[in-house]
C-alpha cells in the first residue's frame, strides 16, 4: 500500500509529542541545523526496509514477482540458481514446479545448512520435499540458490523444472507523487522505528530504544 511521505512525516511527529520527546533541539535553526521534518524525512526509507526485513512473512503483502529471472541449472548437484533484482530486500516464497512445498525464508551462505547443500550425501541436502532456497553470490551477482529439482536432465523425457512462485520484498523507494511502498500491517512499526531512527541521529539513543522496542511490539 502507498503511503504519502507528507503523511508518515506528519504521523512520527505525533508519535514523537505522545511520547513527550522534547524535540526543541530539532527545530529550524542555523544553517547546520536540521529541521525536524527534513531529519524525519531522511529516516523513512531506512525504517521501512528494517521493519520489512525484520517482520514475520505472514505480515507482508503480495510482492514484486521474479519468476522470469533466468535460471541456470547445476545438473550434477541436482540444483540450480536465479539472479535476484537489484532491488530485493528479502524473499516472500519461492518454489519450484516440482517441489512439494513452498519456501517462505531462504538461509544465508553462512549458514550452518548451507555447507549440507554441497554435500555428497544426497540425503542431508534439500530435496522436493524439504527444499533449501540461499542467498548467494556468483559472477552474474547476487543469486537465489534453490536445491533440489528432481526433474534435472533437461531432456524432453524429463525437463528442466521451472519456477512456479517467486515473490520478494523490494528495498523502499520514493516514487514520483512522494509515496513509498509499505506493508499496511507494518505501518504503526515503520512510523516508531522512524522515530527511533530519528532520536538517534540527535544522539538520544536511550530514548530511541524505547521506540525500537514498541516498534517490535507491532511486528507481531
Amino acid at each position: 500500500m502507498t503511503f504519502q511521505i507528507l503523511n508518515i512525516k506528519r504521523d512520527v511527529r505525533v508519535c514523537l509529542d505522545e511520547n513527550r520527546v522534547d524535540t526543541s533541539l530539532l527545530s529550524v535553526g542555523d544553517a547546520d541545523t536540521l529541521s525536524l521534518d527534513t531529519l524525519i524525512g531522511s529516516k523513512i526509507l531506512e525504517a521501512v526496509d528494517r521493519v520489512h526485513g525484520e517482520v514475520p512473512y505472514y505480515l507482508l503483502e503480495v510482492g514484486n514477482d521474479f519468476t522470469t529471472s533466468p535460471v541456470t541449472f547445476d545438473t550434477e548437484h541436482r540444483c540450480g540458481y536465479l539472479l535476484l533484482p537489484d532491488d530485493f530486500l528479502r524473499l516472500i516464497v519461492f518454489e519450484m514446479s516440482d517441489w512439494e512445498r513452498p519456501v517462505y525464508a531462504a538461509i544465508s551462505t553462512l549458514d550452518p545448512e548451507y555447507a549440507k547443500q554441497k554435500s555428497r550425501i544426497k540425503g542431508i541436502r534439500g530435496t522436493a520435499e524439504r527444499p533449501v532456497v540461499a542467498i548467494g553470490m556468483r559472477p552474474v551477482g547476487r543469486v537465489l540458490e534453490f536445491y533440489s529439482c528432481k526433474s534435472h536432465a533437461g531432456t524432453q523425457q524429463d525437463p528442466y523444472a521451472t519456477v512456479s512462485m517467486a515473490e520478494y520484498v523490494p528495498r523502499a523507494s520514493e516514487d514520483a507523487l512522494g509515496g513509498v511502498n509499505i506493508c499496511e500491517r507494518c505501518y504503526r512499526a515503520v512510523v516508531y522505528t522512524t522515530a527511533g531512527l530519528t532520536l538517534v541521529s540527535c544522539g538520544e539513543v536511550e530514548q530511541a530504544k524505547n521506540f525500537f522496542e514498541m516498534a517490535k511490539t507491532l511486528e507481531t
